[in-house]
Parts: structure tokens; C-alpha cells; sequence
């Protein structure tokens, strides 16, 4: 009859401790496991939230239009703020169209910000909105900042039209804006080509700060829709 043996105390000691580094090596890998995911997680989250503002840039200046005696060209730059008048499209409560809306675009303190009015349906509220969306952009007040949504940090951002087949300067495009209608309603008007005097195209540059996950510049180019080249 054989007699069995058992572990020791030693034996024991040995195995627990090598349960312990096991164990510790292990949550060191998942631990590290598990930040790799959160930054992964976190430069998504980032780049999602620029995708999202990019493309309302994009619907902003895919809706604009144009209204004589506001601003011919529907959009106007003055080197800190771009406004814009543009279709809107939540509808009252009796299905009717809701007009427009004015929106605005700028920088201030590193921070790239959108301001957007309630709805117009008359041309004096349209009117009073555009001046609105311009003092905003220079000094705004509790008022105006209500209407403001912060989006992205940005260091910095430049626009340039497309006209004639050349890029230029916005500030020496032409889109005057003219206050000195009569006329209560709203009713905007377009040219034959279906925006009167829009640029061909708007090229955003934007220079982002590293908290945004993408540090550099980006660049993109908005076309209208019904922009045709035909240069050879």
C-alpha cells in the first residue's frame, strides 16, 4: 500500500506566488488593454464631432439663399464672421414653410462657434436677424449668445471663393448688402442660374489645435450644386 504524499508548505508558498505574479501580469495587460481602448475611443469620439460640424458647414452653405436688399450673394465675409441666409427646415406646427434662418460662423477665443436666428418670415425680421448675426460676431450680448452653439476648438480659419476660374479673396468679391427695401415680405429670388451671385465655391482652411485628435490644417472645398466649369 503506498502512502500519498502531499504538497508542502513550501510547495504551496512557491505556487501562490506564482499565482500572484501571474495574476498581476495579467491586469497589467488588460489594464493596459483597456487605456488603449478609452484613447481609441476618445480620438473617435473626437473625429466624430468634427465629421458633425463639417457637415453642417456643409448644409448651411448647400441650403443658402440668396435675398435681394439683404445680401444678393446669400452669404457675406468680413474677415471674422461669415454670415449667411439659407432655407430652414423645421416647419410650424400648421406644415407650413418655417422661412429662413440667418447663421453665422466666426472664431473667438479659439473656439469655433455657430449662432443661428429663430426662423423669418418677413423681411424686417429677416432684416433685424442679419444685423443681429453681425454684432454677434463683433461684441455679442446675453441676447445674441443664446443663439450660439460652440463646436471645436480652432486656432485659426481663412475662406477664398471661387469666381471667374480663379480663387480670390473674399473681401474683394462682390455680395453688397443693401437694407433699403420697402417691401414687407420675403420673398427671395434667384438668378437663371439658381444663385444670384453665390460663389462658384468656398474653400474653408482650418488649423486645429491638438485637443481636436487631427492637429494641422484642413482644408475643404463646398462647390454649388449647380456649378458647371466648362474651362478647357
Amino acid at each position: 500500500m503506498h502512502k500519498q504524499r502531499g504538497f508542502t508548505l513550501i510547495e504551496l508558498l512557491i505556487a501562490i506566488t506564482l499565482m500572484a505574479v501571474l495574476a498581476g501580469l495579467s491586469w497589467r495587460g488588460l489594464d493596459s488593454l483597456m487605456r488603449s481602448r478609452d484613447i481609441t475611443q476618445a480620438q473617435v469620439d473626437k473625429t466624430t464631432v468634427l465629421q458633425t460640424v463639417l457637415a453642417q458647414w456643409q448644409a448651411d452653405l448647400n441650403a443658402v439663399q440668396p435675398v435681394p436688399s439683404i445680401t444678393e450673394a446669400g452669404v457675406q465675409w468680413d474677415g471674422r464672421t461669415l454670415r449667411l441666409t439659407r432655407r430652414a427646415t423645421a416647419w410650424r406646427a400648421d406644415g407650413a414653410d418655417a422661412g429662413l434662418w440667418v447663421v453665422a460662423w466666426t472664431l473667438r477665443n479659439n473656439q469655433w462657434l455657430r449662432w443661428q436666428s429663430a426662423p423669418v418670415q418677413t423681411r424686417a425680421a429677416l432684416q433685424q436677424a442679419w444685423a443681429n448675426a453681425e454684432r454677434w460676431g463683433q461684441n455679442p450680448s446675453a441676447d445674441d449668445a443664446a443663439f450660439e452653439t460652440t463646436l471645436i476648438p480652432l486656432e485659426a480659419w481663412q475662406l477664398t471663393y471661387f469666381r471667374g476660374n480663379a480663387w480670390t479673396n473674399p473681401l474683394s468679391s462682390t455680395g453688397n448688402t443693401d437694407t433699403n427695401s420697402s417691401a414687407s415680405n420675403l420673398t427671395p429670388q434667384t438668378n437663371a442660374a439658381g444663385q444670384s451671385g453665390l460663389p462658384d465655391a468656398i474653400r474653408l482652411q482650418m488649423d486645429l489645435p491638438a485637443q481636436t485628435g487631427m492637429r494641422g490644417r484642413i482644408t475643404l472645398d463646398w462647390v454649388r450644386p449647380n456649378f458647371s466649369n466648362t474651362k478647357t
